[in-house]
């Protein structure tokens, strides 16, 4: 896998804001410090205090995670454009927070909202995703024909379970099965995903990339294509 990656960002609640950075290695965890205290979490919306929940003056929690608050961050994303090799565009993101629904239960509210910046030109996701994986088929779908994202959503040995996944970081890699990952033709039926699934080599996030990368071409796999048809 590649290095671990530092994104510079933002953190922002009702007490102020203040310039943070996320570190993240794809399959790890993803650390940072705010306010001196640090912080550690699978995915952008569970991101826990190490060593206890500081005083509520500080911050909001549900279920352990931060919650009403913004998070922000920058990751470097290569894209393949045509006939000029690949470039390296900026992806902001903007995680949206909100607080507590109601006991046992979790967030009123989360919004995530991407936005590419490649030569001088925004692609913004729609409103309505909810995900990493929307957001990205989305903004795929608006870049011109012959740029093509070039990171772990659109790998050709990737591939989500069918009983779902969170925020981020719920991509599996078959990096290294790639003769068991080509079998699979879907959900159901002989070869499906769930035949495959235990020779995963690990999970990663969307915005990844590693050295085996190869372009998702046609509907293969249990998701099938990259972009996924509207």
């Amino acid at each position: 896998m590649s290095a671990v990656q530092r994104w510079p960002g933002r953190y922002t609640d009702r007490h102020g804001s203040e310039a943070v950075v996320f570190v993240s290695d794809g399959p790890g965890p993803i650390r940072t410090t705010i306010r001196a205290v640090p912080f550690e979490g699978d995915e952008m919306d569970d991101l826990g205090a190490l060593g206890g929940e500081p005083p509520e003056e500080m911050f909001s929690f549900v279920h352990g995670g931060l919650c009403s608050c913004l998070l922000e961050w920058e990751v470097p994303l290569p894209v393949e454009v045509e006939g000029q090799g690949v470039r390296t565009a900026v992806l902001h993101c903007a995680l949206r927070l909100g607080g507590p629904a109601g006991p046992g239960r979790g967030l009123d509210e989360e919004t995530l909202t991407i936005t590419l910046r490649l030569d001088g030109r925004e692609y913004r996701n729609g409103d309505g995703d909810g995900d990493f994986e929307d957001a990205l088929n989305e903004i795929q779908r608006r870049l011109p024909e012959g740029t093509r994202l070039r990171a772990c959503i659109a790998c050709a040995w990737s591939d989500y379970h069918p009983f779902g996944h969170g925020l981020m970081s719920g991509l599996a890699c078959f990096r290294d099965a790639k003769e068991v990952y080509r079998l699979v033709e879907g959900k159901y039926g002989p070869d499906n995903i769930f035949d495959a699934w235990d020779a995963r080599t690990e999970f990663v996030q969307e915005t990844w990339l590693c050295g085996v990368f190869e372009h998702r071409a046609g509907d293969t796999g249990y998701r099938g294509a990259f972009p996924a048809p509207n």
